[in-house]
């Protein structure tokens, strides 16, 4: 079955909030087994919405309209939704009730217009709302089916899994559980090339690989009778790209971050960690501290943006400085060494490098990152060019840093160490 998502909003349209109900709807549609092949946002116009309506009702087996259900009179989702399916709208007492001791329970009336919020289509479910005043609808037509939701997403979300989801579960036949297969190190380009004979051959399950900040995610996907089954399809797949990929791989848990997959290689091995950053500015740290429980081996941490600090805090020598400059491969291995001694860390990560607008020279570009990483004593240096704003460069210097941290250790230790779970 085909599913299609209608978001309704001129506040979407103009940027002053992000569309997160898109992103969460079409999740849960992909997990329930329906194909979503059409998005739409439109704003807070009767006519533009009754047109998307009903191409999307001619080409979509089920039709999730999300916001426009609230009292003000640009409000138009369900007095458009009921003119197009042909229906009437009647006061619903049920609802009327619940909108009533809405406000009671707050100590205030409600005005007039909230009471529009209690008229529903004729013939139609009425899908009640625990956390506002606008129920959720379904509407039953023999051309499709139309489902409207309210727009905050905290009443969005529980409507959709209470009452929304086993609706449409006893509609679809199958289940869609996907795993992503996270790999750092490598481009999207030649992950790409390595699992292209896969993709080609594809039928159940399905591959795709996504492009993150330093990262590429493959992730696989299988339709079966139910999540058990689905995933006795996706299981030979992860094996092979583990086969194929190896240590770059990090994890195959989605909510394994690569942040994570390194305070947990620095816990299981007992190491200490400190972090030595220049253009990053504490955006390396930051990343590490984000992940729960670091503290354990996350002691310390030096930003030294000037050559000043990097000397002073570090010990990075004054004659390297001049001789190399500060954006060298040279000076972020003595920051990472400095670093080390100065916490008496196990492992290090120096990161220096020219983020931009300016600083850039024909000789070192803006973009151009060295990374260091000591392990118990053994240093090793990358160059890196990164290309984007300043911002861009200073998350991809981050993501560098993160991978070759993690790829140092492995290589230390001479293990491969993959998540908890397959």
């Amino acid at each position: 079955m085909t599913v299609e998502l209608i978001c309704v909003g001129t506040e979407l349209l103009l940027g002053n909030i992000v569309n997160t109900n898109a992103a969460y709807l079409a999740e849960k549609c992909a997990g329930l087994g329906l194909s979503c092949y059409f998005q739409t946002v439109v704003g807070d116009n009767a006519e533009r919405l009754s047109m998307v309506l009903k191409t999307a009702m001619e080409r979509s087996d089920i039709v999730i309209l999300s916001g426009g259900l609230g009292p003000t009179e640009d409000d138009l989702t369900k007095e458009v939704a009921a003119e197009v399916c042909g229906r009437e709208l009647v006061m619903h007492e049920p609802s009327r009730l619940c909108i009533l001791e809405f406000f009671e329970k707050r100590g205030t009336v409600p005005t007039e217009n909230n009471w529009k919020q209690a008229m529903v289509p004729v013939d139609a479910i009425v899908l009640e709302n625990r956390n506002g005043t606008a129920p959720g609808v379904i509407i039953e037509t023999e051309q499709a089916r139309v489902i409207l939701l309210p727009g905050p997403p905290n009443e969005l979300y529980p409507l959709f899994e209470e009452s929304v989801e086993p609706y449409l579960r006893a509609l679809t036949p199958q289940v869609i559980c996907s795993q992503t297969v996270k790999i750092c190190g490598l481009g999207e380009s030649r992950v790409e090339t390595m699992v292209k004979d896969l993709i080609d051959a594809q039928t159940n399950p399905t591959i795709a690989t996504y492009a993150k900040t330093g990262e590429v995610h493959i992730r696989v996907t299988a339709a079966a009778e139910d999540a058990k089954a689905a995933g006795r399809l996706i299981k030979p797949t992860v094996k092979e790209l583990k086969a194929r990929f190896g240590n770059d791989i990090y994890t195959t848990e989605e909510e394994t971050t690569l942040e994570k997959a390194v305070a947990d290689l620095l816990v299981a091995n007992d190491l200490s960690l400190t972090c030595a950053e220049s253009c990053t500015g504490g955006l390396l740290s930051g990343r590490i501290i984000n992940v729960p429980g670091v503290s354990e081996v996350y002691k310390s941490g030096y930003v030294t943006y000037s050559n000043k600090a990097k000397r002073r805090l570090l010990g990075v020598k004054k004659s390297t400085l001049q001789k190399h400059g500060a954006v060298s491969g040279q000076v972020a291995e003595e920051m990472a060494r400095g670093a080390a001694l100065a916490a008496k860390a196990d492992v290090s990560v120096a990161v220096t490098g020219i983020a931009g607008p300016d600083g850039g020279t024909e000789e070192k570009p803006v973009g151009l990152v060295y990374i260091a990483c000591c392990v118990k004593g053994k240093t090793t240096v990358k160059g890196y060019q990164f290309s984007g704003n300043r911002s861009k460069i200073r998350e991809s210097a981050v993501s560098a840093a993160l991978s070759l941290m993690r790829g140092c250790i492995l290589e230390y230790f001479s293990k491969v160490t993959f998540g908890k779970k397959d």
